[in-house]
C-alpha cells in the first residue's frame, strides 16, 4: 500500500472491545509507532491504547478531519460496529512498521 500524500481517519484499542481511540494523520505507520512506543502523552499513554484496528484512507487532509470528528462523536456501541464491519476479529494492523490492508468485507 502506498502511503504518500495520504491523510488517515484512524481506531486503535486497548484490546478486543477494550478502550478506543479515534484519530488523524498525515503519516500512519509513524504516528502508529509513536502510540505504540508511548511517545504521545495522554489519552493512548494513560490507557494503553496501541492496537490497530482501523483505518481509512483519503487524499485530501479537510475530508480526513471531517471524518474523524464525525466518529469522535459516535457512541461506542457505532464504532464497535464500523470496527468489526471490517475486522471482526479486532486484529492488529500495524505489523513490523507496515501497515496492514483491512480485510475485504
Amino acid at each position: 500500500m502506498t502511503l504518500d500524500k495520504s491523510y488517515f481517519v484512524y481506531i486503535l484499542a486497548s484490546k478486543k472491545r477494550g478502550t478506543l481511540y479515534t484519530g488523524f494523520s498525515g503519516g500512519l505507520p509513524v504516528r502508529v509507532y509513536q502510540h505504540k512506543m508511548g511517545e504521545t502523552q495522554g489519552f493512548t499513554s494513560l490507557y494503553k491504547v496501541k492496537r490497530l484496528v482501523y483505518y481509512e484512507h483519503y487524499n485530501d487532509p479537510e475530508t480526513a478531519i471531517r471524518r474523524e470528528k464525525q466518529i469522535k462523536k459516535w457512541n461506542r456501541a457505532w464504532k464497535i460496529r464500523l470496527i468489526e464491519q471490517h475486522n471482526p476479529d479486532w486484529n492488529e494492523l500495524y505489523v513490523n512498521g507496515e501497515i496492514r490492508a483491512l480485510p475485504k468485507e
